[in-house]
């Protein structure tokens, strides 16, 4: 069963991939605007978990090291969005 739910979160992450792809390439990053930046922070932090929960097996190791791996991604995702919104000042 393990490498069914491997093979959906390798899915998951393809199209995460995709629409992280996709709102570069359609223009919508970018020039002041905070929405799509923030969705693909959102995607980001998304993947991020996934690949910590799932490949990185932290789904089955204590709780500490996955709040510790999970809040350390969160800090540099909320610190580089920090220095983005400070860059549009």
């Amino acid at each position: 069963m393990p490498a069914i739910s491997h093979t959906r979160v390798w899915l998951i992450l393809l199209a995460i991939t995709a629409a992280t792809y996709w709102i570069g390439e359609a223009g919508l990053s970018g020039h002041g605007s905070m929405g799509p930046v923030l969705a693909m922070f959102a995607l980001a932090f998304v993947k991020g978990v996934l690949v910590c929960l799932d490949f990185l097996e932290l789904r089955h190791a204590p709780a500490l090291w996955r709040w510790l791996v999970v809040g350390w991604l969160a800090l540099v995702l909320a610190l580089i969005l920090l220095a983005y919104w400070v860059s549009l000042r």
